[in-house]
This record gives structure tokens, C-alpha cells and sequence, in this order.
């Protein structure tokens, strides 16, 4: 019997666009033969499904179901969540997914809640010995002085709101004018914001698999922005370049598998992820991970997977089914 599937797309932030694309590439590479699958969207307002007719459908929030035209109940046997940012990559649908005991692609919301705050993240992964840039933290209730920052951090440097994706909200600051402006400016995404030395070098896009006990990683891509750093633009406009498999040393190659690896390791995770790294003067530094990575034809991890050899059909499936499996 197929099972039916819930491809959640949408979210809380302006990523919901880069969603939908990932939830209907998704949606398109699913095998029908083997999967019954539903586009629904998550928005603060409203969730809903809408079919061939454009006639939409709203979900039963106490237990995710879907009533349709004829009567017949949607319900789902797992969920597959294609939403970057929040509420599906900080843990809250991962939470509410659990108390229903509904099965969902990717890590639980505990990982996904650690992985999305980068404070959290960077903090226990420096405890493991992870190489990490320069940093300063700050939240909205704090009183900050643009000078102790700037003896810390240095010049240039970045300001990232703490929980945000797509580079949403992060400047590039060169002097000391621009500081104030873009702490303001991450301040509208975000109540805490992380402040960093900015690093010289290559940066790479590293994908991982982590199925049962086994982690793959899978071929390194080389980020080359033509703009100023890898922002929104850079990443959803064609502002890039993107080589794969990188151009870089054996020797480096080995070692970044090594890391991913072992950061995949130290934060738990389950399913995908895609981790952010700058190599300076071969040593890598981790910028940030993503555990529910663009999945459209522009994005990053599935032409990890195709020049790994992997069917995307294929893929799905198998990820699939290790969602549904890990809960039993």
C-alpha cells in the first residue's frame, strides 16, 4: 500500500518562498507508484492544503488530518518537512509532530533547536575542539560597547542575527560607522545576535547523511560569491559559483570529511545536513550547519547527490523510510 505524504512547506520568515521551491522539487522527484504526496503549507495564520482545483483544504491542528470534498480523512504516514527556518528547522514542528507520534524527515527537535540558535550550536561544538571563528554575543537587553566588540572580533566582521537562515539579516561590517547600523539591522530578525572575525579563505558546503549509524558524506562544494560574501542574493539570484566537487587537496578533503563526521556525531543528528566551513591556510573553521537544507534543482545538496551517484527518486525513499523506521 503507498504511504501518504505530508511535504510541508511555507514557514514563519522569508524563507518561505525557498521553501515552496524545495517542497515541490521534492513533490516532483517522489516516486507516485510508491507514495501518495500532499503540498501543505505552514503559515502563522492559516495551515492548508489546496488541490487540483485550487480549492483549499484546511488541517485539523490536533491531529494534523485533513478533511476532503468527500468527507474522506487525510491522514498522514509521515511527514516529509521542506520548511527552512522557523517553525520547521528550530524543533517546534519537530515538537508538535511528536506529541501526535506522526513520523517526520530530519533530526528531532531537540537537535533542531540546538543546531538553529548558532550561540548553542558554536559553544559545544568549541568544547569539542571545533575551530570556530573570533565571536561576540549580544541580545537586545544588553548594554554593548562598539569598542570591546571591536577589540575582540577585529575588522572587517559579520553580524548574523542568531537564529535565522539564507544569510537573512547578516552584514558585512568594514568599519567602525557601520557597526551600530548593522547591529540594528539583525536586531529586526532576531533578539540575540552573534558578532564574528570575519576569516580569509576558501569556503566549502559539506553534505551529510546520517542514516541508523552510518554517516556519509557526500562530495565538498566550493562556494566562489560574486558578492561581497555568500548572502541571499549570493545564494537564491545567481550571485555564485558553485564547484563540485571542490578544488581542493586530498589532504583537505580527508580532513573536512573527518570534521563533518565528527560534528554530526557531537550534535546528534539524524537524517540530512548541510555545515558551512572557511578553510584558513588548511585548517577548517565551521560556520554554521543547516539540518533541513534547500532541496530545488538551484540548490547545494542534491547536486551533492547526484555527483555522489544517488537517484534523487531513490534518495527519498530511502530517507523516507528511515523516518518512519526510527520511531518504531
Amino acid at each position: 500500500m503507498k504511504k501518504t505524504i505530508a511535504i510541508i512547506v511555507g514557514g514563519y520568515t522569508d524563507e518561505a518562498p525557498i521553501s515552496l521551491n524545495s517542497g515541490k522539487f521534492v513533490l516532483k522527484h517522489l516516486n507516485k507508484d510508491e507514495f501518495d504526496p500532499y503540498l501543505v503549507y505552514i503559515f502563522r495564520k492559516t495551515w492548508f492544503f489546496k488541490d487540483e482545483n485550487n480549492i483549499k483544504y484546511l488541517v485539523n491542528r490536533h491531529n494534523f488530518t485533513i478533511r476532503l470534498s468527500n468527507n474522506n480523512i487525510l491522514k498522514f504516514d509521515c511527514i516529509f518537512n521542506a520548511i527552512h527556518g522557523s517553525p520547521g528547522e528550530d524543533g517546534i514542528m519537530q515538537a508538535y509532530f511528536d506529541l501526535l507520534n506522526i513520523p517526520y524527515t530530519g533530526c528531532n527537535f531537540h537537535h533542531s533547536n540546538l543546531t538553529f540558535n548558532k550561540i548553542y550550536c558554536l559553544t559545544l561544538l568549541k568544547e569539542y575542539g571545533i575551530n570556530t571563528a573570533t565571536s561576540f554575543f549580544l541580545n537586545q537587553n544588553q548594554l554593548f560597547c562598539e569598542h570591546q566588540i571591536l577589540d575582540k572580533v577585529g575588522l572587517p566582521c559579520f553580524v548574523k542575527p542568531n537564529k535565522s537562515g539564507s544569510s537573512l539579516g547578516i552584514s558585512k561590517v568594514y568599519n567602525k560607522n557601520q557597526l551600530l547600523t548593522s547591529i540594528t539591522n539583525a536586531f529586526k530578525q532576531d533578539e540575540e545576535i552573534l558578532i564574528e572575525s570575519y576569516l580569509s579563505g576558501i569556503e566549502l558546503s559539506v553534505g551529510v547523511i546520517a542514516f541508523n549509524k552510518n554517516i556519509t558524506v557526500l562530495p565538498i562544494t566550493e562556494i566562489i560569491s560574486q558578492n561581497d560574501f555568500f548572502d541571499f542574493e549570493s545564494k537564491y539570484s545567481g550571485k555564485s559559483h558553485e564547484i563540485t566537487p571542490a578544488r581542493i587537496s586530498q589532504k583537505i578533503e580527508n580532513k573536512m570529511k573527518h570534521i563533518a563526521k565528527q560534528v554530526c556525531k557531537i550534535l546528534n543528528l539524524k537524517g540530512i545536513s548541510r555545515s558551512e566551513y572557511i578553510i584558513v591556510n588548511e585548517t577548517p573553521f565551521f560556520l554554521e550547519i543547516n539540518t533541513v537544507p534547500g532541496f530545488s534543482d538551484k540548490s547545494i545538496f542534491p547536486k551533492q547527490l547526484q555527483h555522489a551517484g544517488y537517484s534523487l527518486s531513490n534518495f527519498l525513499k530511502e530517507f523516507i523510510y528511515y523516518s518512519i523506521d526510527k520511531i518504531k
